[in-house]
């Protein structure tokens, strides 16, 4: 069910909501958490589909905050507030609210999203794109006990890394760490079988992925050891090498959804190895909220200038 508010209210919104569930008989007691996405009208469709695959997993509210730029200047200094409320089988397993702001309204968008939260649940921002520099200090981020960002939509996005670090807090998390996930899985299973120090270490990425960056900063904080970052076609990270006294421990994944293991002494195996989508990275996320602290040790790591 699509109920579309044109200047509109927040507490309007709420009774559309409440009419919304009523028509469909779902009641809202079910929904865990509330999810905020601050995003643009470009990116607006692929975002609200990875939340609401999703909730699926997690059932919750899903806000979504698109500001609009007005043409004119009358159109800049009025405020205005147009919201798409969605129930039932077109939001998932949740609620969606599309909330369209224009004018002075797009500077206060949290004045607006903090009478939508859920009572008493946690509350996610994700931003897509555009995330601020210091997610923790938005007004939007302040409401978040987890804030979610991605250097993937970023144009230098080892830039971008180096003022997450500097402005890192307890609850900021970023999609390019969740997608290490299942390498850091792996890697953990493979030293824990061959049972060697690690001597030296090499992460093989395309040039500037920011995933190879914090996966990198991650084994060096782990352990203890320089880690080389070798540029290879790609796409996304590709190989990792971890020098030990008995050979090298591998884990090689080119391209496709397959990855080669290769352990000192044993014949190499495949494994399962692939790129997972936007909504199993939120999924993932959203499956504990508090302080990412691995995602911390990452972010701190030695940078490549810090090595030399």
């Amino acid at each position: 069910m699509k109920i579309d508010l044109t200047d509109t209210t927040a507490s309007k919104i709420n009774k559309a909501l409440v009419r919304g569930r009523r028509a469909i008989g779902t009641p809202a007691v079910g929904m865990v958490l509330t999810m905020v996405i601050v995003t643009d009208e470009e990116n607006a469709y692929d975002s609200i589909k990875a939340a609401e695959d999703a909730s699926r997993e997690h059932p919750s509210r899903t806000l979504v905050v698109i500001k609009r730029h007005a043409r004119t200047l009358r159109d800049r200094t009025h405020s205005r507030l147009d919201a798409e409320v969605r129930v039932g089988s077109e939001a998932g397993t949740g609620e969606t609210v599309v909330l369209r702001t224009y004018g002075e309204v797009s500077d206060h968008a949290e004045s607006v999203v903090l009478p939508l939260l859920l009572p008493d649940a946690p509350v996610v921002v994700w931003w897509p794109v555009d995330a601020p520099e210091t997610p923790s200090k938005d007004p939007l981020g302040a409401l978040a006990q987890r804030r979610i960002t991605d250097l993937y939509a970023v144009e230098r996005p080892l830039e971008v890394l180096g003022t997450r670090a500097r402005n890192y807090a307890p609850g900021d998390t970023d999609l390019a760490w969740t997608r290490l996930t299942l390498w850091r899985s792996m890697l953990a299973a493979a030293l824990d079988q061959a049972r060697a120090k690690v001597t030296s270490a090499a992460v093989e990425a395309e040039a500037d992925n920011p995933s190879a960056e914090l996966l990198a900063r991650w084994l060096q904080a782990r352990l203890d050891v320089t880690v080389a970052r070798v540029h290879s076609a790609g796409p996304f990270v590709t190989a990792v090498r971890l020098g030990t006294a008995n050979g090298e421990i591998v884990v090689d994944r080119p391209e496709g959804p397959l990855a080669t293991l290769t352990l000192p002494g044993q014949p190499p195996r495949t494994l399962a190895l692939k790129v997972r989508p936007t909504s199993e990275l939120i999924a993932e996320e959203l499956r504990r909220l508090d302080a990412d602290e691995m995602y911390a040790i990452a972010l701190q790591g030695a940078a490549p200038e810090e090595n030399a």
